[in-house]
């Protein structure tokens, strides 16, 4: 019986907040390479299959879009950089959608159903901001028509996000490193029922600020 208990509910295990803080900065650059061999095997496919005559080639580039910038060789078109972020942005909030999922069904094991969406978001701003971040959120707005603004003042998984290159830099990675936060948002109203969209919006890190639209009739 002592067995079947402890795989019921198992023991907590604690891994340390800094350790957690540097993976998720890490999965960015692992989860880019990661899509650039995806795009390069796609590729590769679509053009064995355009060689054997089971779908059309794929279209000639002009020359004016293949062309790099003057005096330098590794230059690439922006619309290029933006795809790829948005491949990597993608995958993590994925993850981030199955991890807030999961997560979420533990936190609520023990209590009751909640009474509307925006008992479910007071959820989201105090059990899980303090179970994923180590603290909660600093302000909570709301229409009542299904929009809320939930505000961290100092967001964790931004305090170590910063770039040499300068501050344009900086954002940019800021804002590739709240997709996973975004995602375990969204995932966890999704396992309560409540299905809509989650942005964030970050200006100055690590102040980050989530935006949560749901059906008006959630």
């Amino acid at each position: 019986m002592s067995r079947l208990d402890s795989l019921a509910d198992p023991p907590v295990l604690f891994v340390d907040g800094t350790v957690m803080d540097y993976l998720a900065i890490e999965a960015v650059s692992v989860l880019r390479a990661s899509s650039a061999v995806a795009a390069a095997r796609a590729t590769k496919i679509e053009h064995d299959m355009a060689q054997a005559g089971f779908v059309p080639p794929p279209p000639v580039p002009k020359p004016h879009e293949s062309r790099d910038s003057v005096g330098s060789n590794t230059a690439r078109p922006h619309s290029y950089v933006d795809e790829e972020d948005e491949a990597v942005r993608s995958r993590l909030e994925a993850i981030g959608l199955h991890v807030g999922a999961n997560h979420a069904e533990k936190l609520c094991r023990d209590r009751p159903l909640f009474s509307d969406s925006l008992d479910a978001v007071k959820f989201i701003c105090k059990e899980l901001w303090v179970s994923c971040w180590d603290k909660q959120v600093d302000n909570l707005r709301t229409n009542h028509r299904g929009v809320f603004v939930l505000q961290d003042n100092t967001f964790k998984p931004l305090t170590r996000v910063s770039s040499w290159e300068g501050r344009a830099e900086t954002l940019k990675r800021a804002k590739l490193a709240a997709a996973l936060p975004a995602g375990i948002i969204r995932g966890a109203l999704s396992r309560m029922g409540l299905h809509g969209t989650v942005t964030p919006e970050i200006i100055a890190p690590p102040h980050c600020t989530f935006q949560i639209k749901l059906p008006k009739n959630a």
